[in-house]
């Protein structure tokens, strides 16, 4: 297998640092439009880097994609950019006939009118509307393959398929513990991200009435999370999978809440009472004339890279499934995880436990699919390919799961 990897931020990073420990690829070109972040990821990796190479790539240009695919008989890419770039190089791949693989699908759009209540475009929309394309081709696109979504889907399955006879809700939920020393303010992951998916209108399904939705921040719940981090406040954020489970499970609702906290809430609501989380450029008078710079982005220069924080963070990350139903004529309620330490993941790869417990997932998703483990074709979410080898490969990289009767 050989891998174009587009995107050598964080996630980007810490997939070359895990990748390079696995022998299951013949070459991965490691692509970022700021080509010192690309051959910096390569050169971390020393002697371990012989079967990887840097180079300069805008994500946003279709056609260089394609020549970066072509130039590097790459056979895959993978997708570890923010989702404003998942359309052109979703495309791209198409149309040079390779497989694709991301962690966040294509952008949502609110409903004109009705925002709170009915959904508009919905997460990955664009993305399935190409499945019979990508079918034809005979080549697949897995998308949403994060840890969520990507892990939490595995569980889903998992849950489906072994646990539950009947299943009355999946609902994802995150939750940490972790602090950053010296900050007042400083997202532990992509900022740009982090505004799209907590300030659009939260996603829920449930079955009979279909997808709809709510208001941010909706909903909120004391979670209990595992492994010493304890209880914390989750609320509905707008996420993949409840738009992708229900695809494939049978499930009479699916949620997405996460543990984000009054202080960061507050700061996301004051953004967009600013407009500040807008994506539009707006004109701004500088030392050489006007520019015309997007207010998140700037947002996003103002607060420190995520992927540098790594040092000054201490605790730990919790991604889950909880999972309630019935086995066997019995009520069950089970949460499916996974922990990353912060000062294990720093001590082990050098990267911090947010990054890191994105990266692992699209790695060994990649190493099933050059196994043959998993396959397909068209556009499949992870809660469409068989669990049990994920899991256990999951543990084969150090990386182990768990699960908690609740």
């Amino acid at each position: 297998m050989r891998v174009l990897l587009v995107g050598a931020g964080g996630v980007g990073t810490a997939i070359t640092r895990i990748a390079a420990r696995r022998p299951f690829f013949e070459y991965m070109a490691v692509a970022d439009y700021d080509v010192a972040r690309a051959e910096s990821a390569v050169a971390a990796l020393a002697e371990s880097g012989a079967r990887f190479g840097a180079l300069r790539l805008d994500a946003s240009d279709p056609a260089a994609v394609r020549a970066a695919l072509k130039d590097h008989r790459c056979d895959v890419l993978l997708n570890a950019t923010d989702p404003r770039f998942v359309m052109p190089l979703f495309e791209a791949a198409l149309a040079h006939g390779v497989h694709y693989l991301d962690m966040a699908m294509s952008l949502s759009r609110p409903h004109p009118t009705r925002p709170y209540e009915k959904c508009g475009v919905k997460l990955g929309d664009a993305q399935f509307e190409r499945a019979a394309d990508w079918e034809a081709a005979g080549r697949l696109a897995l998308v949403g393959m994060g840890v969520e979504p990507g892990l939490s889907d595995v569980f889903a399955r998992y849950a489906s398929d072994e646990l539950f006879d009947e299943i009355e809700e999946i609902g994802i939920r995150d939750g940490a513990d972790l602090t950053v020393e010296g900050y007042d303010f400083a997202p532990s992951f992509s900022i740009w991200t982090t505004i799209e998916e907590c300030l659009n209108p939260p996603v829920v399904y449930e079955e009979g009435r279909g997808w709809f939705t709510t208001e941010p921040f909706s909903d909120p719940e004391v979670f209990d999370f595992p492994e010493g981090i304890g209880p914390v406040e989750c609320v509905n954020v707008e996420h993949e999978e409840v738009l992708l489970v229900p695809r494939r499970l049978d499930a009479r609702r699916v949620t997405f809440k996460y543990g984000l906290g009054d202080e960061f809430i507050g700061v996301l609501r004051t953004l967009h009472k600013l407009g500040l989380d807008r994506t539009e450029p707006v004109s701004v008078k500088s030392g050489t004339g006007n520019a015309r710079v997007s207010p998140r982005d700037v947002v996003a220069a103002c607060l420190p890279d995520p992927a540098g924080l790594g040092e000054r963070m201490h605790g730990k990350t919790c991604a889950g499934t909880w999972v309630k139903g019935v086995k066997d004529g019995r009520p069950r309620e089970v949460y499916l995880y996974h922990v990353v330490d912060n000062q294990w993941s720093m001590r082990e790869y050098g990267s911090q436990a947010v990054v890191w417990q994105t990266a692992i997932n699209p790695v060994a998703a990649l190493e099933l699919v050059a196994s043959g483990a998993w396959g397909g074709t068209g556009v499949l979410g992870p809660e469409a390919m068989p669990p049990r080898p994920f899991l256990d490969l999951l543990t084969e990289y150090g990386a182990p799961w768990g699960m908690r009767e609740q």
